[in-house]
């Protein structure tokens, strides 16, 4: 796949994640129609707190020489992060403005800077490209969770 177009699919999750959640009501953002999974809300939370960190991760790969990086405990956000009180517009700004902001330093890369390497702690060497496709992939996946507990609810 060319970068570029990558570089497009990452982009249009901002779009993805907020169209899993319009017209919903506050309530139906926190009920929890499937027994122990996340709300609505949460999920969104959730994806709003791990693009920062995949951010972080990948500028790290981009500056930096083989640099080390650590995971994060999904949980330990949602229990520490007020999950179950944070606004949902705020949420989406943040993913979108996020996102952005990376795309376009993303845009100015070459092919072989996609290719340059970081340590996670606990997966071992990923490349530049690898944690492109995996943050890509990280909206769809949570919008498929949305997408059952909307049908859960009925709406």
């Amino acid at each position: 796949m060319h970068y570029r177009d990558l570089i497009d699919q990452y982009l249009s999750g901002s779009d993805l994640a907020a169209r899993s959640v319009t017209g919903l009501t506050s309530e139906q953002l926190d009920a929890k129609p499937i027994v122990g999974q996340w709300s609505i809300r949460q999920v969104v939370c959730h994806v709003a707190d791990f693009e920062p960190i995949y951010v972080d991760r990948m500028k790290r790969v981009i500056a930096e020489y083989c640099p080390t990086f650590f995971g994060g405990n999904p949980d330990t956000f949602a229990a520490g992060l007020a999950y179950t009180r944070r606004k949902i517009n705020i949420e989406l700004e943040m993913i979108t403005a996020v996102r952005r902001h990376m795309a376009a330093i993303l845009r100015e890369l070459s092919s072989d800077d996609f290719q340059r390497i970081g340590n996670h702690s606990a997966s071992g060497p990923l490349s530049l490209e690898q944690l492109l496709v995996d943050i890509t992939a990280h909206i769809p996946h949570h919008v498929r969770f949305i997408e059952a507990k909307r049908a859960a609810l009925g709406v």
